[in-house]
């Protein structure tokens, strides 16, 4: 337990530093590309305090230039940080409002590529969805999705919601599952630890998503995201 206050109080200290360096970045560089560099750096601090490791399968899949809708199962506040240092694209996250109250890292976040979603009002939900549109176009950036809305509490996939393929037919680009493992045990919902350990991040052949029509397509193309997800956790 010592450990574990120890690693959250260094963690503490490195987002407290990391979001001041984040708003001098958005207010000096309007590329976003110091940014977006910046990210796969805070996040490979994170793991480095938490003796996290992360194998990562899959980045010959796609091409690392180019915007995606990376949509990922989530059972861990960890599957964000791991996400940030494993895709090489420049990418931007949908967060929900309440992180935007944390000072510092939340504030950074509010101001930054990343896209705010208001999960209890459905039509401020779908706006956000075409907000994460647009600064995909601006930007060439990629977004990561959880398409389960919320943290699974036992690590199983739960059902997920629409909204990152109402983004998927509205902008044409490419859907590709990401899989992510063994998160769980390192910081379960609800317990206030850390424990080390190797998180598996599996990343699957992009889907095209241009010839989505209709509503139908659109949850037909979920129910099939889910299941790659589900089949390849499974055979971790």
């Amino acid at each position: 337990m010592i450990v574990s206050i120890i690693k959250i109080v260094l963690i503490a200290l490195w987002i407290f530093i990391c979001s001041l360096l984040a708003f001098l970045f958005l207010l000096f560089d309007k590329s976003l590309r110091l940014y977006f560099w910046f990210s796969h750096f805070f996040s490979g601090g994170i793991l480095k305090i938490s003796m996290v490791k992360v194998e990562k399968s899959g980045l010959d899949n796609f091409e690392h230039h180019k915007p995606y809708i990376f949509v990922s199962n989530h059972s861990s506040q960890f599957d964000i940080p791991v996400l940030q240092y494993s895709i090489p694209n420049k990418m931007g996250m949908v967060f929900k409002k309440e992180l935007a109250r944390i000072p510092f890292f939340g504030w950074q976040l509010k101001w930054g590529p990343y896209v705010m979603i208001d999960r209890d009002d459905r039509e401020k939900a779908m706006r956000s969805i075409e907000e994460a549109k647009g600064r995909m176009s601006n930007f060439g950036m990629s977004v990561v999705i959880f398409a389960e809305g919320t943290r699974s509490k036992t690590g199983e996939v739960q059902p997920f919601k629409r909204g990152a393929f109402y983004l998927a037919s509205r902008s044409g680009y490419p859907v590709i599952p990401v899989s992510i493992s063994k998160s769980t045990k390192i910081m379960p919902k609800g317990q206030f630890r850390i424990n080390a350990g190797t998180v598996k991040v599996h990343f699957d052949k992009p889907i095209p998503t241009n010839i989505l029509a209709s509503k139908k397509d659109e949850l037909e193309l979920m129910e099939n995201v889910r299941n790659i997800i589900i089949k390849n956790i499974e055979k971790d």
